[in-house]
């Protein structure tokens, strides 16, 4: 219990950071208004860094399917977890995403713009692709997974505690780094969901909320940021181990 209860607090602040930073770039009147791709790729890339640091001694912080689905498939997380660590993370993400919404209460009716509203809790695509954006989502989740599974190696843990390695010393700060770097060169096309809790969780919470002058949840691109993030996680742990 104790570890999916670091799941659920590790995604949700994950979520509370890195949608937060979305919502201060997106929103009307808040004093971060407009600063840019740059302050969200960073936004999210502590956001990852402080969400490892909290809870990696309670679960390993996993904190995305993605990642927990390629560590079951090469032999590093028990697969009877995962049912469970999935579940906790996206209940993480529907509740991180609340806190935002909670957060910024005043400026989602200062924000005419329905798109921006919808871009606080989840990815849409720079032009609607299926194809490629699937594409997109796939590379930059194979590069996440292969980059944690090189940290973990340069530890010299393959095959140990990985877990234990990437929550110690530095090495959050490095996956956090390593997600910044995602989102500077990747992130362009999709928005770089990589992570499908990340994506589905505060689409859900966008769809239920009370959020003024909200408009659709774009539920016919939900899919991509859970399949394209799954496909691209298991293609990066699996190359990783066969090669290395």
């Amino acid at each position: 219990m104790q570890a999916y209860i670091g799941e659920f607090i590790g995604t949700m602040i994950l979520i509370i950071l890195g949608d937060g930073v979305v919502a201060g770039v997106l929103l009307r009147n808040s004093k971060a208004e407009n600063s840019g791709w740059i302050v969200i790729t960073f936004g999210w890339g502590l956001a990852v860094a402080v969400a490892v640091y909290c809870v990696f001694q309670f679960s390993g912080a996993y904190i995305n399917p993605a990642v927990t689905i390629a560590a079951a498939v090469t032999g590093g997380l028990e697969w009877a977890l995962v049912p469970g660590f999935i579940i906790a993370q996206f209940l993480g993400a529907f509740v991180g995403a609340v806190i935002v919404w909670l957060a910024y209460l005043p400026h989602w009716a200062e924000t005419e713009d329905e798109g921006l509203k919808l871009g606080v809790f989840c990815t849409a695509p720079a032009i609607y692709n299926a194809p490629a954006n699937i594409i997109t989502e796939i590379i930059g989740t194979f590069v996440l997974v292969f980059g944690i599974f090189g940290i973990v190696a340069n530890a010299g843990t393959v095959g140990g505690d990985a877990a234990a390695v990437i929550g110690t010393g530095l090495n959050p700060l490095l996956v956090g780094l390593l997600v910044v770097g995602i989102g500077l060169s990747l992130g362009g096309p999709t928005g770089y969901a990589i992570n499908p809790a990340r994506d589905l969780g505060p689409r859900i919470a966008h769809a239920v909320l009370p959020i003024a002058g909200k408009g659709g949840n774009d539920w016919g691109y939900a899919w991509i940021p859970v399949v394209g993030p799954i496909i691209g996680g298991i293609l990066g742990g699996v190359l990783f181990t066969l090669l290395f």
